[in-house]
């Protein structure tokens, strides 16, 4: 049997872009792919960077599953994924937006929230101060809800899939027992309120964002809302619905609660509190106030013969001295919300077609 010889040609088509080292150095000034390799590296990102940052609120396991004592009460859950661009803006960060969110999704059940877990997804090349800066506001956000971080995990994506940091938390609360708080249960008659101002979470974001960045004085008003729902419940009012009017901002929220209930609201545009700081951004983007997001305003809608101490309980709390009347329910026009103007006209108020801000937690 003859051989033939193998003539093997040097090849110079290969990329080497985007290839990344298998043992890079340890002491790395951004994220590496070998931060997400499960190795060294990965367990020297959690006990150098995370757990310091996450303080007193993380467990010190922190593992892949936590084993959590039963609770008296129904358990709540909510989880929630935040790509907030850019992660730091005036008021806060991706951090702390990634614990509150969660915490008041669960209020809005009337959940008093216990645990979190947290997920990282980090994009190569994010610097490890910037990782560092958002660890720490989450582990001070979740200290100041007073909300354990039980587990967790960590990702790492090449930069080509990601920008900066994405986070994944997801929740556990427990309900007290005769709470019962539902889209469904609004009722004609029932009365809604808000909590404070509208649209300065959005508006913050957008001040700082590349190729829009402007000068304002708003900030984001991002918090844990929990604590004023407890104040709310504990007046003994039959609050019906509550609901954190976050993307697509009250014009989104109060239209989903209509479909819900299957009733019709109208709402008055001289009660809603926009500050004029927001009417003037929203003139400059051309945008809608009531269609930008919010971080730490709610929406109630109770019983009108409740609604004089539940609105009283709110303006006692500092996260509601701004809270007021905004609306009724009606059994006209069914799963329709109406703007009442200043000048006695009436528009249908629609919710949004699609996103107009696009990344804003």
């Amino acid at each position: 049997m003859n051989e033939q010889p193998i003539n093997e040609q040097p090849t110079n088509d290969l990329d080497f872009e985007g290839w990344a080292c298998p043992l890079p150095l340890r002491n790395q000034p951004t994220i590496v792919l070998g931060h997400g390799g499960g190795g060294t590296m990965s367990a020297d990102l959690i006990e150098q960077l995370f757990l310091p940052a996450f303080g007193g609120a993380a467990d010190a396991g922190l593992g892949d599953a936590a084993v959590l004592p039963r609770p008296n009460g129904r358990l709540a859950i909510s989880t929630d994924t935040f790509v907030v661009k850019p992660m730091f803006f005036p008021g806060g960060s991706i951090g702390d937006l990634a614990v509150n969110g969660t915490v008041n999704d669960l209020a809005m059940v009337g959940a008093r929230p216990l645990y979190l877990s947290t997920a990282f997804i980090l994009a190569e090349g994010t610097p490890m101060a910037d990782v560092g800066a958002v660890a720490t506001a989450l582990g001070k956000a979740a200290e100041r809800a007073g909300v354990h971080l039980v587990t967790g995990d960590t990702k790492v994506v090449d930069h080509h899939s990601g920008d900066g940091v994405y986070i994944n938390t997801t929740g556990v609360g427990v309900v007290p027992d005769g709470v019962d708080i539902r889209p469904d249960r609004a009722r004609p008659g029932d009365v809604v309120l808000i909590s404070g101002a509208i649209g300065e979470h959005g508006v913050a974001v957008m001040s700082v964002r590349d190729g829009i960045d402007f000068d304002t004085p708003v900030r984001s008003d991002t918090a844990p809302l929990h604590e004023l729902v407890a104040d709310m419940i504990a007046t003994g009012a039959d609050i019906h619905v509550l609901r954190d009017p976050t993307r697509g901002g009250v014009s989104a929220t109060i239209n989903e609660l209509a479909r819900a209930a299957d009733v019709g609201i109208d709402l008055l545009d001289r009660a809603l509190p926009i500050p004029e700081e927001v009417r003037d951004a929203c003139g400059l983007l051309g945008l809608d106030p009531l269609e930008v997001a919010n971080e730490g305003k709610l929406l109630a809608i109770v019983p009108a013969d409740d609604a004089d101490r539940v609105l009283a309980a709110m303006r006692r709390h500092p996260l509601g001295r701004q809270a007021c009347i905004i609306g009724q329910c009606t059994t006209d026009h069914p799963q329709v919300v109406t703007l009442r103007t200043g000048l006695g006209a009436t528009r249908v108020l629609t919710p949004p077609i699609g996103e107009q801000l696009p990344r804003i937690c």
